[in-house]
């Protein structure tokens, strides 16, 4: 990823615009951003899946970019009852800190299993001071509707992410520092003989915003864990970094040991052979502030991982590992909590080896007097060994016993190794720090130590895994990418690259890294190499930096009276030996120049300037048994002083080194110039000298007072410079010089004002002092300050001569309480020589005449390069040039697209009638949906509207007066670019030219040629003159919220001289994205009055109005730009209507004047539409002549065109509307929002211009959308009948157009509905007020009771209708819901047979009709509900009709079925009622329609049994009386 550096203090912009496919029912969600600890809330939008927000958040931090770089962007969505629905998890580290417009995929973190939860259309930005925030322009709105096309996702990262777990596993830690006072552990030494570590230390990984950590060890150094932690996180993982820490636990408050992080994108590989994130098991060093403890520890940020560590800390055994998840696997846990688990212990696999470390101090000098005069040494360490202050105590050497398996391996010693350390044979002793010496005066700022020929060392023995395969490898990277470097910086495009390159190091395996080297010595000398080598090492170096380390780095330490002072720290494989060239380190077994800094924020700002010590050191690195030729690169001509163990044994290290040969040179400094100094006094200006070291010897040039520029062309002489070492080698490695410059006060110490660094030409006895060696050229080199270039000590000059004109001075402000009231210029240049590479600086002094001959500085500016000033003859190859008509018609074709043919085009011409200023503005920038985009700036008139502000686009319009800050006071010393702003004490306006004396013929011979302007010939007059300054503003942007809720009430404030316009009365309530709309006529006269500024201001009920931000327009260089920036060219010719011509010059007196001015033959007009200027024939349209038959359609394409005029054409400011970006003095660099607006002039002594351009916003359209919900069908039934059991659900439909929810509208209930049918024949009406340009609807509220005014909200038009089931005794049911873009939904089907979900789920597919081009729109919708997976609910027939207000008025329909226009009632079926209310119906409708015939069958069957029953009640004595005969 691309990341520009911020600075500390910068803003998250984000953006919520609107979230689509929520997954719930009948949802009110709420947005929560998230950005580390701090949250904010959108609004809360009622009853939606799909809410539209378009709220702007403003997050200010104040820390270092890699602290916002680690905090996480939180996104989540929310039920109004606060439960989490869904988040997505970002980390703020992204290309260019943008997205734009992007939908972020949401999902459920406390589910695995689950799918997506929606998306979230969002813009995200992270801007520091001077970042500017760029806004892509999407061609229509399809385009981001491609959801799947526009996710939020860095690049390289595919849509398609599946959960994972990380598991780190956490085995064991060496050579922890102790953490806790000693006191109390002495106490229990003394009584109970208990001796404990003074640690108690813990792991903590941070990844994805979560955190896990290991159990605390109580009381040890070598902590043993065995334990892993367990993140579950989506994968590839938007967070690219994993945070571990060791932790020392403390009753009262934790803190960190050591801090490390790990890249996902070193240890893993994305390609067709990737493999996923894969670390050890591999030791990593932690490193961060000395090791001795206090109380307070003042460097703990280094501990946090800010800054680079000072000490070796500790070093942590570690391993990491991915696997992806089977979310399918009913088995898995879809928790996403931090897990910790025991891990199975691991054994170290790599064999101990015993490595050497040498070094030997050659010089040591430019020591910090600050530091006093006692005895100084130097100490070495690497890891914990040679560290004799604040080590460990005497360690056990733990190392693999001899003829011992893998098995019996014990851990490594990482503690001390001093002094009274013996080897096992008795043979060596390391030796880490030199003896102490006492310091000599160097001059008034340094010291030096008096080494002379006798050069102490050190010498450590130190045990490690071997893992000097891994640092080889980086090594043969380096190399590679240092001659790519060199090769490109032959070819002019080195610098670029080199620090891109420096990055490279190891990854590849060793055989293809070897053989890439070699292949890249012979391909050198070739071409083609630059595509093959850019493409192989662009695409791999990624992956070289070797993140298994093993070695830790080397420290050196400046020592006095046993503190630590200064540092320096030496990656270990630069210095590590091999006996392959290519894999030994780039310092290894040379002598190097090393410069000692102050540890942690003591290294930065003015007290990090100073050098605290320069060295020259010699370091060796490898095994032991390698060390035989550890001396090899030193310097020859020595002996060596051994102790005196070691006398007799040749590979036995020295403790010093005895010079005996010794060259003796005397150096010469040429100090000639130095250009673009540090203003170090309120003046604006600095009393400058140089100092230069070499060696231990100094010299200062003269003070040369008042000057940034100063020219000492003086000679300083070093006499007997002693050198140690062969001749050869002094000829071709000398010694650094070191030049300081500073700013001499009159009392105090002289102020560093920056540093430069050199090395000597070198000439031997037995060499000639003649050329092309000497004497030696004069050359640049670049002064630093810190980290920022404060100027260049300057070289040799070519002869010219320079002409200066004086236009004028601007904005001058106030001298020691005095106006400036006679001011001079004053030109500083020095006799240039004729080298036109090295111009000398030129000097702009500004001084006020006052009385009695005095004279004050008022401000001063430098040129840095006259390069640009420089005359270059033009070019003389005119060629002729004719565009033709047919060229016109090709072009227009090209720039047609795909899309339809002429004839089209031509009838989907907009109404003249119908476009405003608007319909321009719209179609320019590609967002007006009423014309096509083919014939946008045909139909409309224009082409571009969206400049950025037009000084980026027209170089400050600078083509002849170019203007110069004068500057007085000091620069901040807090490396703020800013501050150079607060020390503007006025302008300078004038021009210059550089050029050889005689003038040069084409300006001599030229007609009204006058010698006394010399080149300037044609300058206007400078007198006074009145202007008439439109200026129309058209909107704001992003404006920083002002007030506490998160909005503002802008307004705008002009101000142009003596002129202040304040529009409060008109301020726009609750705004961020004001439309303002209007334009402002302002009287000025130049160039007193040209400097105008436009601010928008917040206005608040109480108190003072804040300001949000301004932008300032020089218009006095507009005014007399070549580019006529004046007005600018329309495309097109009008004299009426919203495209008329502003300018009070029609375009043929336009081109005449033109052609005058720049002597250009010409407009002679021909027949046929045909126009000639200079040697250039142009061909118009022909069709179109303006009614008094003039060419001004001919001559504005001539305008159109006039650069391609030779030598007087230049590009003309073209109608347009510039984007201009809003800063706050209180926020100096920071976007405050930005204003889209623009400028026009207009010559008081010219003809009146006709009246401004009605830019004010566009009114809404007042509409009314008529619905009829006819019926509906296959809705789910909710309900089960109490007597029968039967399913059912009593329907009704509700609607509202968006945002609107407080106006829904309900049809009444069809009860009882036993097939999901209903019927409801029922009328919605929704007024609303629309702009069809935006395609928004606009509403206008209070926010709450307590708002003075309303707001205005623009929202899309879209229709809501939800199927509910009605209760009586508890809430209703939502069952499903459709959701209708008014400007873009699938047409409704014909049937309810066809219409089906994929209406909803494929709208992609289908065609899509607008209701304000359809005006009537009947047919079947799909109601859905928005759960797990997308289901059906039930189908609706409704009819959509659109009418203006107008035409509703003259046709009036009732709500309901109410009159006028009357709808007719459902018919509904009998089964349509509420049992409750209608008990008789309820049992008619039982027996009825249920039970009838079963009763029918109940009573038959008991009039039959009573039939039986009486025929046998009855027979025995009917019978009887038979017998009987009675």
């Amino acid at each position: 990823f691309l990341a520009t550096q911020l600075h500390v203090g910068g803003q998250n912009l984000i953006t919520v615009i609107e979230a689509r496919q929520l997954v719930g029912l009948n949802m009110d969600p709420v947005v929560c951003v998230e950005v580390g600890e701090e949250k904010k809330y959108t609004s809360m939008k009622e009853s939606t899946n799909c809410p539209y927000y378009n709220e702007y958040f403003v997050f200010d931090f104040h820390v270092p970019p890699d602290v916002m770089f680690d905090k996480i962007i939180k996104l989540s969505v929310s039920e109004r009852a606060g439960i989490a629905l869904s988040s997505e998890l970002l980390r703020v580290h992204f290309t260019h800190h943008q997205f734009y417009h992007k939908w972020a995929i949401l999902s459920d973190p406390e589910d695995l299993t689950a799918g997506l939860k929606g998306y979230l259309k969002c813009d995200i930005a992270v801007v520091g001071k001077g970042d500017n925030i760029k806004t892509p322009h999407k061609a229509n709105e399809t385009e981001e509707d491609d959801i799947e096309g526009n996710l939020l996702l860095p690049d390289g990262v595919p849509p398609e992410r599946q959960w994972a777990r990380f598991y780190i596993k956490i085995y064991r830690a060496e050579g922890l520092p102790r953490m806790n006072t000693s006191i109390m552990a002495n106490v229990k030494k003394a009584l109970i003989g208990e001796n404990k570590d003074l640690v108690d230390p813990y792991v903590q990984v941070a990844f994805a915003g979560q955190k896990g950590k290991t159990s605390v060890q109580k009381s040890s150094y070598e902590p043993l864990w065995n334990e892993q932690i367990i993140f579950t996180e989506m994968f590839p993982p938007l967070c690219k970094r994993i945070k571990i820490q060791i932790r020392d636990s403390d009753k009262v408050n934790d803190v960190a040991i050591g801090t490390h992080f790990i890249d996902l994108r070193k240890i893993s590989n994305e390609g067709d052979k990737g493999y996923l994130p894969t670390f050890g098991p591999a030791w990593v060093n932690m490193y961060g502030s000395t090791r001795n403890y206090t109380l307070m520890d003042e460097h703990q940020e280094l501990n946090e991982g800010l800054g680079e560590g000072v000490s070796f800390r500790a070093r942590l055994l570690m391993s990491l590992a991915v696997e992806i998840l089977d979310t399918t696997n009913p088995e898995i846990n879809s928790s996403t909590e931090v897990q910790v688990e025991q891990a199975t212990p691991v054994a170290d696999v790599r064999k101990m080896e015993e490595f050497f470390l040498f070094g030997a101090f050659l010089e040591a000098t430019m020591i910090d007097r600050k530091i006093g005069d006692k005895p100084i040494n130097f100490e070495v360490t690497i890891g914990n060994y040679g560290n004799q202050i604040d080590g460990m105590t005497k360690p056990v050497l733990r190392r693999k016993k001899e003829g011992g398996d893998g098995d019996e391996e014990e851990s490594e010693l990482l503690h001390n190794s001093s002094e009274d350390e013996a080897d096992e044979d008795g043979e060596m002793v390391s030796v880490s720090s030199s003896q102490p010496m006492k310091p000599l005066v160097t001059d008034r700022n340094y010291f030096h130590l008096p080494y002379l020929e006798k050069k102490p060392c050190i010498y450590i023995k130190s045990w490690w895994q071997d893992q000097r395969r891994r640092l080889y490898n980086g090594n043969i990277m380096d190399k590679i990418a240092d001659k790519l470097v060199s090769v490109l910086g032959r070819e002019g495009a080195g610098a670029p690259f080199s620090l891109a390159l420096s990055t490279s190091r190891d990854g590849a395996p060793i055989a293809s890294l070897g053989s890439l080297y070699q292949g890249l010595t012979i391909l050198i000398t070739t071409d083609f190499f630059l595509i093959f080598t850019l493409n192989l090492l662009f695409g791999s170096l990624w992956f070289c930096s070797q993140p298994q380390h093993t070695i830790p780095d080397i420290f050196i330490w400046m020592m006095s009276n046993n503190k630590r002072i200064a540092y320096a720290r030496v990656p270990s494989k630069d210095i590590l030996y091999s006996i392959v060239d290519e894999e030994m380190g780039k310092d290894c077994a040379k002598v190097k120049t090393v410069f000692l800094k102050l540890p942690g924020k003591r290294g930065f700002g003015p007290a990090g300037w100073t050098v605290q010590a320069k060295m020259e050191i010699y370091l060796w690195l490898g095994l032991n048994k390698q060390r035989k030729d550890f001396l090899s690169g030193l310097p020859c001509g020595f002996e060596e002083k051994k102790t005196t163990r070691g006398q007799n044994l040749p590979s036995f290290p020295p403790i010093s080194l005895l010079y005996t040969k010794k060259q003796v040179f005397q150096l010469r400094a040429h100090m000639y110039q130095a250009r673009s100094l540090f203003a170090a006094d309120s003046s604006g200006l600095s009393d400058p000298f140089a100092r230069v070291f070499f060696t231990s010897q100094s010299q200062c040039t003269e003070v040369l007072n008042e000057t940034l520029c100063p020219t000492w062309d003086q000679l300083l002489v070093f006499d007997n410079v002693e050198l140690y070492g062969e001749a050869h080698e002094m000829r071709d490695d000398p010694p650094i010089i070191v030049i300081e410059i500073y700013d001499q006060d009159t009392v105090g110490k002289a102020d560093f004002m920056g540093r430069t660094f050199a090395k000597p030409v070198v000439k031997m006895s037995d060499e000639q002092y003649c050329p092309p060696r000497f004497p030696p050229q004069l050359e640049y080199y670049q002064i630093y300050r810190g980290n920022s270039t404060a100027g260049d000590l300057l070289a040799a000059f070519e002869l010219l001569q320079v002409p200066i004109l004086f236009w004028g001075l601007r904005d001058l402000k106030r001298v020691n309480l005095a106006q400036v009231d006679r001011p001079r210029v004053d030109i500083e240049w020095p006799i240039p020589t004729l080298n036109e590479l090295l111009h000398p600086p030129l000097n702009i002094r500004v001084v006020d005449c006052r009385a009695f001959g005095r004279y004050t500085l008022v401000g001063s500016h430098t040129v840095s390069s006259l390069r640009k000033f420089i005359y270059r003859p033009p070019d003389k190859k005119a060629q002729h040039w004719n565009m033709t008509e047919k060229e016109k018609k090709k072009k227009k074709k090209k720039g047609g697209g795909g899309g339809g043919g002429g004839e089209e085009i031509e009838e989907e011409e907009p109404d003249e009638s119908m476009l405003d200023w608007w319909s321009k503005y719209f179609a320019s920038i590609e967002t007006m949906k009423e014309v096509g985009v083919e014939q946008r700036s045909r139909g409309i008139g224009w082409n571009r509207t969206q400049l950025p502000p037009l000084e980026a686009e027209f170089d400050n319009f600078e083509d002849w007066l170019h203007t110069f800050n004068l500057l007085r006071g000091k620069i901040g010393d807090n490396d703020d670019n800013a501050t150079e702003e607060e020390r503007i004490v006025g302008r300078f306006k004038g021009s210059m030219c550089v050029y050889k004396v005689p003038l040069p013929d084409d300006i001599t011979k030229e007609a009204g040629y006058d010698p006394t302007f010399g080149m300037f010939q044609g300058i206007p007059s400078n007198d006074p003159i009145n202007v008439l300054v439109r200026v129309y503003i058209v909107r704001a942007t992003d404006l920083h919220p002002a007030d506490i809720n998160g909005k503002a009430d802008p307004y705008i404030a002009i101000k142009l001289g003596k002129t202040d316009i304040k529009d409060k009365e008109n301020y726009i309530s609750k705004q961020l994205n004001p439309v303002f709309g209007k334009s402002f006529d302002i009287e000025a006269t130049f160039p007193m009055e040209s400097m105008l500024t436009v601010a928008v201001y917040d206005w608040d009920l109480v108190g003072t109005d804040d300001l949000i931000g301004e932008t300032k327009i020089d218009l006095e260089n507009r005014y007399y730009s070549k580019h006529r920036a004046t007005c600018g060219v329309s495309q097109t010719y009008s004299i009426h209507g919203y495209n008329i011509w502003r300018d009070p010059m029609k375009p043929s007196q336009i081109l005449s004047k033109l052609c005058k001015e720049g002597k250009v033959d010409g407009p002679h007009f021909g027949p046929g539409g045909r126009v000639k200027v200079a040697n250039r024939v142009y061909t118009g349209p022909t069709e179109i002549e303006d009614e008094n038959g003039t060419y001004e359609h001919l001559a504005l394409t001539v305008l159109r065109h006039w650069e391609d005029v030779p030598r007087a054409g230049c590009k003309l400011v073209p109608e347009h509307v510039e984007t201009r970006p809003l800063l706050n003095p209180d926020k100096p660099g920071i976007e405050q929002g930005r204003l889209e607006m623009w400028v026009d002039m207009f010559p008081m002594d010219m003809p009146a211009p006709g009246p401004a351009i009605d830019i004010s916003p566009r009114k809404p359209k007042k509409y009314e959308l008529r619905v009829i919900v006819w019926n509906t069908d296959e809705v789910v039934l909710e309900d089960d009948d109490y007597f029968t059991g039967e399913k059912s659900s009593d329907i009704f439909v509700r609607g509202w157009l968006k945002g609107q929810q407080e106006d829904k509208q309900d049809t009444d209930v069809h009860y009882h509905s036993l097939t999901g049918e209903g019927n409801f024949n029922w009328r919605y009406i929704f007024p609303f007020d629309y702009l069809m340009a935006e395609e928004k609807i606009v509403i206008s509220k209070k926010e709450s009771m307590f708002s003075w005014d309303e707001t205005e909200y623009k929202i899309p038009a879209r229709l809501t209708l939800q199927v509910w089931d009605a209760d009586h005794f508890s809430a209703d049911d939502f069952l499903g819901a459709i959701e209708l873009d008014l400007n873009r939904f699938p047409r409704g089907a014909k049937t309810s047979k066809q219409c089906s979900l994929e209406m909803v789920t494929n709208e992609a597919e289908l065609p899509m009709v607008s209701i304000f081009k359809q005006k009537r729109v009947k047919g079947w919708w799909p109601f859905v509900a928005r759960d797990e997976n997308d289901e059906l609910e039930g189908k609706v027939e409704a009819e959509l009709h659109l009418l203006t207000a107008e035409e509703a008025e003259k046709s009036p329909a009732g709500l309901a079925r109410n009159e006028p226009d009357p709808l007719e009632k459902p018919n509904r079926p009998d089964t349509s009622f509420i049992w409750f209310l209608n008990p008789l119906k309820s049992i008619k409708y039982l027996i009825c329609t249920r039970y009838k015939w079963l009763i029918i069958k109940i009573v038959l069957a008991l009039l039959l049994l009573i039939m039986v029953a009486l025929f046998l009640y009855s027979m025995p004595g009917y019978m009887v009386k038979k017998l009987l005969g009675a």
